[in-house]
This record gives C-alpha cells, sequence and structure tokens, in this order.
C-alpha cells in the first residue's frame, strides 16, 4: 500500500513524542484489545443460542463454522469501523489543524491510525458477504466462496447485499484515509464513514414487522450514537498516551459529544426494545436478558461518563493525564464487551407473541392504516417521526437558546427570523409526524404534499430564519491564535468547494427541478416505495435540494454566491413553469406510478388513478404558494436594502458633513456663474438649465 509524506510541521508547534512510534503500533496496542473484547464477547453470547435460533425460524443450520465465525467477524467489522470514525473525528474536530489547514501532527497521524482501522473494516466486511449468504441459505460457507453462487445469492438477499455496500464504503473510505492531508478532506472521510454504518443500521430484526418504522429509526440512531462515542473515546486514549498537542481541549470536544451520544443511546435502545419486546419477556427469553446487561453497561458507561466530566477535565488542566489513560482504558473495555454484547443481541431472535403478527400491511408500512384520509386525521391521527420529528424539536430548541445567548449579552435579533424558524421547524414536524406522516406511505397524494411541503415550504420558512448568522453571533470566536472551534467550522463549511458547487445557479436549480422528473418518471420511485431506508432518503433528499435553492435567492444568510436581484427572479420564474409542468404531466398519466407496491397494500378504498391525479394537482396548485411567498420576501428584502442603504448615506453625511453635496454644489455654481459671464447671444438651453439646477442644489443644501 502507498504511502504519502506528511506535511511539515508548523515551526511554532513543537511535534510531539509519540509513543508507539507507528500508526500500526498505537493500532495495535490501542484498538487490538477493544477488537478482542468484542469478539470474544459476541462469541461466548452468541453461543447460548447456537444451533436452536436456526430450529425455532425453521431454517437449516449452515454448520458450525458459519455458526461462531459471523459473530466474530461481525463483532470485528463494527468495532474497526467505530474506531475509524473515532479516528476521523480525532484528526477532523477534537484536535485542531495548523494554520496552513493541513492538518496538525497529531491529526495526521490520527488519519495513519483511521487507515489501520479502515483496513480491518474492509476485510471483515467482505468476509461478511460468504457467511451472511451461508447463514440466509443454510448451507455451509465454503459453498459459498463459488463466485457464481454469490453473485446469485447477494442481490437476492437484503442482509448480503448491505454488507456488500458496507464493504463498498469501507474500501473508499480507506483509500481517503491514504490521501487525505487536509482538513476539509478529514471532514469528508467523517462524512462517508458515517455512512458506512447506514446499510446494516437499516437491515435485520427492526427492518420487518410491525412497527418496523419506529424500530429502525431507533436501530439507525442507536448504531450512530454507539460508533461515535465508542470510536471516539478509543481515539482520545490513543492521542493521550500518544502525548499529543491540547489534550485538554480534544478531551473537553469528546465529553460533550458523549453526552449526546449517551442520551441517544439511552432513548433509542429503550424505544427499540418496547418495540421489540414486552416488558415481561425481559427475564424470561434470551433476547430480554441481553437487552437487560446491555442496559446495565449503558448505565456503568454512563457513571464513567459522569466521573470523566468530574474529575478528568480538570485533571487534564493540570497536565495529569497517567491515571486519566488507565481508567479511561477500562471504559473503552467495557464499550467493547457492550458491542459484543450487541452482536450477539442481533443473533438471538426476539420472543414471538402470536397474537401479535402484524397483518401484510403493517409488515409493509409498519403499522396499521385503517381509515380513508380526512383533514382530521392530520390531528387526530399522528405518528412521530423519531428523525425528523425529532430533528424539528432539536432545531427548534437550538434556535431559541441562540436567540436566548443574545439576548443575555444585551444583543438584539428579529423576531420575524424567530418566528420564521419556528414555523418552519412546526412544518417539518406536521409534515412528518402528523396523520399526513401516516398516510404518506399508503396514498401518491399525501405523499406529494408532504414532499411539497419538505421541498419548498419548510426550507422557505428555514433560510429566513438567518441561522448561519445567528451561529455566527451566539458562537465566540476563536481568538488569534487560538485552535478553531465550532464558529470557524462554520465558516468554512459555508465558503467551502463543496458549498459553492451546490449553490451554483445551474445546479441548484437542476437538484430542485430535475429531481422530481427523474425520481417519479424513471421507476426510481416503484423501487423506493419497497424500502423504508428509501423515505428516509427521499424526505432528507428533497429537504437538502430545497435549501440548497432557496439559499441564495431569499436567504439571510451570505450565500457563497451573491446573485444580483434579476438574477434571483429570473431563478425563480425558470423553476415556476418546469415545477408546474411535473404537476401537470403527473395529473394527465393514465400509468400508476408505483401501481407494484401500492396494490400489495391490499386497499379497495382508495382509487390509484384518482388518487395520482390529487397528487398532480397538488403539487401544480400547491407549488405556486410558496414561490409566491418568495416573491414577497424578495420584494420585502430589496425595498429593506434601499432603506438600508440610504440610512448608510445619510450616516456618512452626517460624519462628514454633506461633503459630497457641498461639491456637486459648487460645480453647478462655477457652471452657472460661466454661462452668465457668456454673451446673451451665445447662451444655449443647456447653460440655462445648469443655472436652474444650481438654485436647486442650493436649495438642497
Amino acid at each position: 500500500m502507498a504511502t504519502t509524506t506528511p506535511p511539515p510541521a508548523e515551526e511554532s508547534e513543537p511535534v510531539p513524542t509519540v509513543r508507539p512510534s507507528t500508526p500500526g503500533g498505537l493500532f495495535t496496542a490501542q484498538v487490538g484489545p477493544l477488537l478482542a473484547v468484542a469478539a470474544v464477547v459476541a462469541l461466548a453470547l452468541s453461543t447460548l443460542s447456537g444451533a436452536a435460533t436456526f430450529a425455532r425460524l425453521g431454517l437449516p443450520d449452515p454448520g458450525p463454522v458459519t455458526v461462531y465465525a459471523l459473530p466474530v467477524v461481525r463483532a470485528l467489522s463494527q468495532t474497526a469501523a467505530a474506531a475509524t470514525i473515532g479516528f476521523l473525528l480525532l484528526a477532523a474536530f477534537f484536535t485542531p489543524p495548523a494554520s496552513t489547514g493541513w492538518l496538525s501532527a497529531d491529526g495526521y497521524r490520527a488519519v495513519r491510525v483511521a487507515s489501520w482501522a479502515a483496513g480491518t473494516w474492509s476485510v471483515a466486511a467482505l468476509l461478511m458477504i460468504p457467511l451472511s449468504a451461508a447463514d440466509a441459505y443454510g448451507r455451509p460457507v465454503s459453498r459459498m466462496l463459488d463466485m457464481r453462487v454469490l453473485s446469485i445469492a447477494v442481490p437476492g438477499i437484503e442482509t448480503t447485499t448491505s454488507w456488500a455496500l458496507t464493504a463498498l464504503v469501507a474500501l473508499v473510505t480507506l483509500g481517503l484515509t491514504r490521501v487525505v492531508l487536509g482538513w476539509g478532506a478529514a471532514v469528508v472521510a467523517v462524512g462517508v464513514a458515517l455512512a458506512g454504518l447506514l446499510p446494516l443500521a437499516l437491515t435485520g430484526h427492526s427492518a420487518g414487522g410491525g412497527d418496523h418504522d419506529i424500530a429502525t429509526n431507533s436501530l439507525l440512531l442507536h448504531v450512530l450514537a454507539a460508533a461515535v462515542w465508542v470510536g471516539g473515546l478509543v481515539a482520545l486514549v490513543t492521542h493521550l498516551v500518544a502525548g499529543g498537542r491540547h489534550p485538554a481541549l480534544a478531551a473537553r470536544r469528546f465529553s460533550a459529544v458523549a453526552l449526546v451520544c449517551w442520551v441517544v443511546l439511552a432513548l433509542s435502545g429503550v424505544i427499540n426494545a418496547l418495540v421489540r419486546i414486552t416488558p415481561t419477556d425481559l427475564f424470561t427469553s434470551t433476547y430480554g436478558v441481553l437487552i437487560v446487561v446491555k442496559a446495565v453497561a449503558l448505565v456503568a458507561l454512563g457513571a464513567f461518563g459522569w466521573w470523566h466530566r468530574e474529575r478528568t477535565l480538570p485533571a487534564l488542566a493540570r497536565g495529569e493525564s497517567g491515571a486519566i489513560v488507565r481508567f479511561a482504558g477500562l471504559e473503552v473495555l467495557l464499550m467493547a464487551a457492550t458491542m459484543g454484547v450487541a452482536v450477539a443481541l442481533g443473533r438471538t431472535p426476539p420472543p414471538v407473541v402470536p397474537e401479535a403478527q402484524p397483518t401484510r400491511l403493517e409488515a409493509l408500512v409498519g403499522y396499521a392504516v385503517d381509515e380513508p384520509f380526512t383533514a382530521a386525521g392530520v390531528i387526530t391521527q399522528p405518528r412521530f417521526d423519531l428523525i425528523f420529528g425529532t430533528l424539528a424539536l432539536v432545531l427548534a430548541g437550538l434556535y431559541l437558546a441562540g436567540v436566548r445567548r443574545l439576548r443575555r449579552r444585551g444583543d438584539t435579533w428579529p423576531v420575524g427570523r424567530t418566528l420564521s424558524w419556528v414555523a418552519g421547524c412546526l412544518v417539518l414536524l406536521v409534515a412528518t409526524s402528523s396523520g399526513i406522516g401516516r398516510y404518506a406511505p399508503v396514498m401518491f397524494s399525501v405523499h406529494m404534499g408532504q414532499h411539497m411541503m419538505l421541498n419548498m415550504l419548510v426550507p422557505i420558512l428555514l433560510v429566513l430564519g438567518g441561522p448561519v448568522t445567528l451561529l455566527l453571533r451566539a458562537l465566540p470566536p476563536a481568538g488569534s491564535g487560538a485552535p478553531p472551534g465550532p464558529r470557524e467550522w462554520v465558516l468554512a463549511a459555508v465558503h467551502s468547494p463543496v458549498a459553492r458547487v451546490l449553490t451554483h445557479p445551474l445546479v441548484a436549480l437542476a437538484l430542485f427541478v430535475g429531481s422530481f422528473y427523474v425520481l417519479y418518471f424513471s421507476g426510481l420511485f416503484d423501487v423506493a416505495l419497497e424500502s423504508h431506508w428509501a423515505h428516509i432518503a427521499m424526505n432528507v433528499h428533497f429537504l437538502l435540494v430545497g435549501l440548497i435553492f432557496f439559499w441564495p435567492i431569499v436567504g439571510i444568510d451570505p450565500s457563497p454566491r451573491q446573485l444580483p436581484p434579476i438574477g434571483r427572479l429570473g431563478l425563480l420564474f425558470v423553476a415556476i413553469p418546469l415545477h408546474a409542468f411535473f404537476g401537470i404531466a403527473v395529473m394527465t398519466s393514465a400509468t400508476v406510478i408505483g401501481s407494484g407496491f401500492y396494490q400489495q397494500l391490499e386497499m379497495p378504498w382508495i382509487d390509484r388513478l384518482a388518487d395520482q391525479t390529487a397528487g398532480g394537482g397538488l403539487a401544480w396548485a400547491t407549488g405556486e404558494v410558496p414561490m409566491l411567498v418568495v416573491l414577497i420576501a424578495l420584494l420585502v428584502q430589496w425595498s429593506r436594502a434601499d432603506e438600508r442603504t440610504a440610512r448608510r448615506e445619510d450616516r456618512r453625511a452626517d460624519r462628514d458633513g454633506d461633503r459630497d453635496l457641498e461639491a456637486y454644489n459648487a460645480m453647478l455654481r462655477s457652471l452657472a456663474t460661466t454661462g452668465r459671464a457668456a454673451p446673451p447671444e451665445t447662451r444655449s438651453t443647456d447653460d440655462v438649465s445648469a443655472e436652474g439646477t444650481a438654485d436647486v442644489g442650493e436649495r438642497r443644501n
């Protein structure tokens, strides 16, 4: 594997003493025990079920190699993925980069250790492809090593396909860790590594059966929080062991992240458990006992975190790190054991309640839909979305906290912006967690209304709230020579090349309008209807695309590309007819979009073609209302810009005593005097006009 020469350290920053001296040595010494403990615990607990699991599910036994190797390899994969994410977080956010934008010596070392973890993750994920196929088909893993058999097995099994996607992302992450030298590239690598957790988080026990929407969303949050917490801690311990710079800063930043992760883990774990089992099953089934063990470990880890906040951070500020490393090492081992428990939990089927078997509709959607959709149902039949509903509440809370901080220090913030932001969060909540969110997966018209809200109304209200400006005013600057913090990260994101490309008018327009045509007229929507993760992806896509499009048009915050007023209006007027044509095309289509999925729902009280026509009309009609709001907002902003310009000119006149007006009047008097000195027959109409204008100038003065 090729190596890359690290950038030279800044002269003002001493190069730390690394113990051990190589990234491979650090990986073996710090991550190796984590991998070993997770694998051993996963293997030990998985043997509690063994072949009984296959007999209970009516599946053939794939043989001892698969039974015992699969939990070990899966534990290695998930633990290595967490370590990869943790070291990349250390390089990107926990330790400051050099002032030149290159990674510091600490950051570069963290990326190199991450490459070892990513390599382990890649190998383990690749091994999981034949193992998961053998597990699903009940055949010896040796049969699955034939590429012809494997090429048929991978597309046919959701879990095997997920492992193939995971292996692909892990290999991409491995490639990035070999070439990353700058801070921005490290941030991109963090995002790619986190994406590698998504395929598996969206499959398994939580992805099927009743309430799988809640179970899948809670598991997704659970997996992401666990990876960030576990990986971040092992990376922090490695940083302290290696004698890295800014240990107190790294520990303080990780502590803030760890607290959020612990809360998310606790809440999502409780929700996921309640969906899978009843309280009486906690001590009467293997699945329930494992949940109890995992809950006890989580409480213990919370106690570790409290100890760190109370004792570790002050000690690091005093320069003491020896005892802290040993204490944190015990916490890392407990985390590894907990990850092993999680792997065993994934291998253990939850208890089956015969009378609670889901119907076909519940198996496909996740919940029952027994009544036709009505306007009252928006309020009377809510279903909270753990991802988007929580996002709406968190965004509103953070924004109000920022406004409160400004007011506590005596600064003002426009009430209109606050109302706009809160309204946007409220619309996001209604679109995803009310009756609209419940009926969107089963009715095309409601689904289209939801996407109109997410793609147009929510983004318009959010960008009018000026969140970036609020952040920059509420967050304290790092100061000259100090390590960059969240405020500097926000500025870097706004001015990044990615932001400049996405906010280009042609790119933004293509994403905003083209997304509808590609999704609904290419057959992609028909495929997406089958999976819950695709619904999440669609909502995320339309929300982000709307924000990208409306930010440079009516956004309060400065965008990477400042469009002139006529450019903003032109971009809007180009989008309106293209969007209207989409609605008309849907209305006039004689083919039901997504008919294969909708037929499986067996809902005879819905006329699918009429419902699609209503959805197209909704897209056409409701698309005009947000555009009208944008047009009004543009006119108001231009009017206020003129007023600000006039006030700015008045303040300048007050400072310089109307120097520009005096000079103008002096010029006019000179012209008038020259005109009177000429003979009457040679004076032109221009001279007379100049003399009259001079009088006007005197009166203005």
